[in-house]
């Protein structure tokens, strides 16, 4: 069975990237449609899978990470329009029996990701 996972670390801190709000949406030609919203626990992860079982569909994705909300909670000055506001990453999900995490390591003005596991 087929899931979807994330991590996100806060690499200006060197902490777990906690209280983060995620968003999912599935992505077809140039339209997107809102998938779920979820919140990164004190670990930096989410407490369930973003989607497994039926809702693992193949297809394009985008996470959205809210991260100058993040920052701004934690005290970080940050431009009038920050650097980064929301961090957009876009993939693809092929494997229905396949483990996908995208983890983000993330600053206010610099983010990296990749295909984990």
């Amino acid at each position: 069975m087929g899931r979807l996972t994330t991590h996100v670390l806060d690499t200006t801190n060197g902490v777990p990237g906690a209280e983060i709000q995620v968003e999912l949406f599935r992505v077809e030609r140039n339209d997107t449609q809102f998938i779920k919203r979820i919140v990164t626990n004190s670990d930096g992860r989410t407490d369930t899978p973003i989607l497994e079982g039926e809702q693992f569909v193949p297809g394009k994705y985008q996470l959205v990470f809210h991260v100058a909300s993040y920052y701004q909670a934690k005290g970080v000055e940050l431009d009038q329009v920050p650097f980064l506001d929301d961090v957009v990453i876009r993939f693809g999900l092929n494997d229905e029996d396949a483990h996908y995490h995208v983890p983000l390591l993330v600053s206010p003005y610099s983010f990296s990701t990749y295909r984990g596991s």
